[in-house]
């Protein structure tokens, strides 16, 4: 079976997180739930985090697994949280929308400019964090799929 990248089941709204580990471990968990990844993948997501914050600017993080955490991806997919509240993902960076992604092959290379594209533009991060459906967050990504 053949999982689209982005579908309205890997979003999630307005999301109470406390620490940057649990927003991570909460996107990894969706991972594995949709059938994306196995449960290992989500340890190496916070390997990749101690590594290097994946913490983009305007309020996005994007975490994702380490380069040899690749051999636990089964399909390509995104998972995007929404936390209106913000949670810190460290040096007082707050994050609103935590974008984790798993890339099959070099699959991440454009998941992540496809993403970085749309969040560039802090009015749309903006939109994004205050939508209130999952369908309107999914359509600021229609060419993800």
């Amino acid at each position: 079976m053949v999982l689209p990248i982005l579908s309205v089941e890997n979003i999630m709204l307005n999301q109470e997180l406390t620490t940057k580990g649990e927003a991570i471990q909460l996107a990894g968990k969706i991972l594995v739930d949709r059938g994306y990844v196995q449960p290992e993948y989500v340890e190496k997501m916070l390997v990749r985090e101690e590594m290097t914050s994946t913490y983009m600017g305007n309020f996005v993080a994007i975490p994702h697994g380490t380069d040899d955490a690749k051999k636990e991806v089964k399909e390509s997919g995104i998972v995007i949280i929404q936390v209106p509240d913000g949670v810190d993902f460290g040096d007082g960076n707050i994050v609103k929308l935590v974008f984790g992604i798993a890339g099959k092959g070099d699959d991440h290379l454009g998941i992540l400019s496809n993403i970085a594209i749309a969040v560039s533009v802090i009015e749309n991060v903006e939109k994004i964090v205050q939508a209130t459906s999952q369908e309107e967050v999914l359509s600021f990504f229609e060419g993800v799929n």
